[in-house]
């Protein structure tokens, strides 16, 4: 007979092998998941069909580990302490986004934030756990920062004119190769040319390159081999040169403070380290930061293997001496500085006088760089980029202004949000002046509006309950502990404090960090056994086990869903470049939207289809279809704007104005600063008004002249306005009267027997140039105004007299006329 000891030794064996194994599984998905990530083109920025894609492909990945995360830890989750609970927690982030979607703005982007924000709580609670064990949360340090270096050698390959070698890598695992080149990595706006890397947004790149030139002082500071020393050493200068490159002022800005923060939780000798590798670094890094930028912008002109060589020399040259620097200082210097300061590290307040020292010797840098000639060893882009830091600068008031706006959002959906995406929806509504910005540049913020203050206030207390259990845990562990997950910390709030001034968390890989490294926090926070709560450890596991289960089967099956509708609609568009059948386009298009009937692209496309048609056939069916796509998926998107445009377009070619005018009257207060959407009702309510005075209809033609004045009004408002903004903000997109606009406006308030109101309106066309028929008409129809009321203007009656023999007579005539 066999041994039941023995037998059951073997079970537990086995189960003990399938684990470890399932876990390496795991680790190994983390891995390929983090590398493979911040290459996909992850902002998540509205509707376009190449944006969202990679975001469904991570979701159905993040789903795959969730399950392998399942099926290692279903008996280690007891939910009997904190951190347990932690895992519970996080998945209200995602619930709160599902309730937004009663009061979404935009089912499409809504629904696009639940299934990125789900991503997110699998991050975390994955990080939870696997970042407990010793050699996994190695592993996934190792990978953090070799992708994060990654990053930086990308784009600076880019920057000296190689793009196309990296791109041909790039393209392997990434759709955003253009051309062989990554799209946008040097980007170009009014300041020149910014180094972006992977995010295509340079603000967003200096928040990833500030966590990780901390990260990399870190790991200089505590690796205990001698080439983990000189190779993170190494790094340094390549990550702040990187940051210069993008001229990212709030980079610059808020690294100090972030830098100060981190000193805060460090020993006075470790504090000197930092500042010390910071110090050389940023020293070597603004010596050549002159060379290497003048160099990279010749070779992003013209390519030159020679030139690029020799900035490649002068960049890793100097890294190479940092990093021989801090393996010497490592080896000879900090073992004796932390020998020496170790009495005083035992003083309470000691962690406190060094950062306040750094506060004051930091004052006085950016005073020197800012109002000194110093500032002149920095490239002249650069030097520029620093004059213009003040709050009264354009950027700073443009942030404002979108704060501002936010709040008034908020106000009209206060408790649960206006969704995902309600920002990019709704800001039209509520902007302030006419600028152009999918994002409110405040990652708090915009989470604000679109979960509401019940989701806020959940997402607040989450994080902060986080910092403060991960602070209270880090001032009772020895060195060692201490060390094992600060890397999270260090990316967590440094990516959190950039976002107070920009989206970064709008890129989904930035969010990826910033919930993995909550769990790391999390993992090794100050944790206590829940004593009020004796649940039935079995029970307790199995719902939960079984609540996430099938939430993350739900969201594969939508994400995998997805992906098939952005494959469809990609699809469509590839046709519509190479084909003009009508049924070959159509047939991708109504598979798409089987399953997002709403979505934008597609419905947009698929519509034009029938518009064509209608065109070519004046088939009624088609007018019908058409009709009824736009108004169907207006119901889940009422703000987008493309597809209220078509169906003004559906209409007036069916010969329907007065249903065209309807749709932009009724849709008017969605687009305050549109001059176009104005211009519209004001033209279109004259011909609606003049075609109901030829068939006598007098109260319709009322009608739509005081709704087409109303809205002339209202553009003479909005120009006041903006004369009153500051000098130094600027307005956004032009918003101003058009010449056909002001005539139209002038006929109907004479036609109303406004005369008055008729001359103001008139006035503002008048010009010198009286060649043109419009202008020839304006002064007419001013003249005509003034004599209603008894007045004249002899001088402009005469130089319109010299274009128009008969201009008194034709003024006369219209001044006789009554209405």
């Amino acid at each position: 007979m066999s041994n039941p000891v023995y037998g059951k030794k073997a079970v537990e064996s086995r189960q003990s092998e399938r684990r470890s194994a399932l876990f390496w599984v795991l680790v190994s998905g983390i891995v390929l998941f983090l590398a493979w990530t911040p290459f996909q083109t992850a902002l998540f920025n509205g509707q376009t069909l190449e944006f969202e894609k990679p975001i469904f492909w991570a979701a159905s990945l993040a789903c795959l580990l969730m399950f392998l995360w399942i099926a290692q830890y279903f008996k280690s989750f007891q939910l009997k302490d904190q951190r347990d609970w932690l895992a519970v927690g996080v998945l209200l982030l995602p619930l709160t986004y599902i309730l937004s979607l009663i009061s979404a703005a935009s089912h499409v982007l809504a629904m696009n934030m639940v299934i990125i924000n789900c991503i997110y709580a699998i991050m975390f609670i994955i990080g939870l756990y696997v970042l407990r064990d010793k050699l996994g949360n190695t592993i996934i340090q190792i990978t953090i920062m070799a992708v994060a270096y990654l990053i930086v050698g990308f784009g600076l390959l880019h920057w000296f004119g190689q793009g196309k070698a990296a791109g041909a890598i790039a393209r392997l695992f990434s759709n955003t190769v253009l051309n062989g080149t990554y799209t946008d990595v040097v980007m170009v706006d009014s300041n020149g040319l910014r180094l972006t890397s992977v995010f295509q947004y340079a603000n967003t790149y200096a928040a990833f390159l500030m966590a990780f030139l901390f990260a990399a002082v870190f790991f200089v500071t505590t690796s205990r081999k001698w080439y983990g020393q000189a190779f993170h050493g190494f790094m340094l200068v390549p990550i702040i040169v990187s940051l210069l490159l993008t001229l990212s002022r709030g980079g610059l800005v808020l690294l100090p403070v972030v830098f100060i923060l981190l000193l805060l939780f460090l020993k006075p000798a470790k504090q000197i380290l930092w500042i010390l590798y910071c110090g050389i670094a940023g020293v070597a890094s603004l010596i050549i930061s002159k060379p290497v930028t003048e160099l990279g912008l010749q070779l992003n002109e013209t390519f030159s293997g020679s030139t690029a060589l020799k900035g490649w020399g002068i960049l890793l040259g100097v890294s190479a001496v940092v990093g021989f620097l801090g393996w010497i200082i490592q080896s000879f210097i900090a073992p004796k500085l932390e020998q020496g300061l170790n009495n005083w590290s035992a003083k309470k307040t000691s962690a406190l006088w060094i950062p306040l020292g750094s506060v004051a010797v930091g004052g006085l840098l950016i005073f020197l760089f800012i109002g000194t000639g110093l500032k002149n060893i920095l490239p002249q882009n650069l030097s520029v980029r620093l004059e213009n830091i003040n709050f009264n600068q354009h950027s700073v008031l443009e942030r404002l202004t979108f704060y501002k706006d936010a709040m008034k959002v908020l106000a009209d959906y206060p408790i649960i949000g206006a969704g995902g995406g309600a920002w990019a929806s709704l800001y039209e509504q509520y902007q302030n002046n006419p600028y152009t910005s999918r994002q409110a540049h405040n990652f708090f913020v915009q989470y604000l509006i679109e979960v509401g203050i019940v989701g806020f206030v959940i997402f607040m207390a989450f994080i902060l309950y986080i910092f403060y259990k991960y602070i209270r845990g880090y001032l009772n562990n020895n060195e060692d502990d201490r060390n094992s997950h600060f890397l999270y910390l260090i990316i967590t709030l440094s990516i959190l404090i950039h976002s107070i001034l920009d989206f970064n968390m709008s890129y989904v890989f930035m969010g990826i960090l910033v919930f993995l490294g909550l769990g790391g926090m999390a993992a090794v926070m100050d944790n206590k056994p829940v004593k009020s709560w004796s649940p039935n450890v079995k029970t307790a596991r199995s719902i939960y086990s079984a609540v996430v289960g099938v939430g993350a089967i739900l969201v594969l099956i939508t994400s995998i869903r997805y992906v098939q509708a952005a494959d469809y609609g990609l699809e469509a568009r590839r046709i519509v470049q190479i084909s003009q059948s009508f049924e070959e386009i159509k047939a991708p298009l109504d598979k798409d939207l089987s399953i997002r009937p709403s979505h934008p692209n597609s419905v947009l496309l698929l519509n034009s289809l029938y518009q064509s048609v209608y065109q070519q056939t004046q088939d009624e069916s088609f007018f019908q279809l058409s009709t009824n796509l736009l108004n169907k998926a207006l119901k889940d998107e009422p703000h987008n704007k493309s597809m209220l445009n078509q169906l003004v377009q559906s209409y007036e070619m069916h010969q329907q104005p007065e249903q065209a005018y309807e749709v932009l009257i009724s849709n008017a207060y969605k687009f305050n600063w549109d001059i176009q959407w104005y211009e519209q009702i004001i033209n279109k309510g004259y011909d609606l008004g003049m075609k109901a005075l030829g068939a006598g209809g007098t109260d319709a033609k009322d009608k739509y002249f005081r709704q087409a004045t109303e809205a002339f009004a209202e553009v003479q408002t909005g120009i006041q306005h903006l004369s009153t903004l500051p000098e130094e903000q600027l307005q956004g997109n032009p918003f101003d009267n058009t010449p056909d606009m002001i005539l139209n406006a002038g006929k109907m308030y004479f036609m109303l027997n406004q005369p008055e109101r008729a001359a103001e309106a008139l006035k503002l066309g008048l010009q010198e140039d009286l060649t043109q028929t419009t202008q020839q008409e304006t002064v007419r129809w001013y003249l005509a105004a003034l004599q209603k009321q008894g007045l004249s203007d002899d001088a402009l009656m005469e130089k319109l007299s010299q274009v128009d023999p008969s201009a008194k007579q034709n003024v006369q005539q219209l001044a006789d006329l009554q209405f």
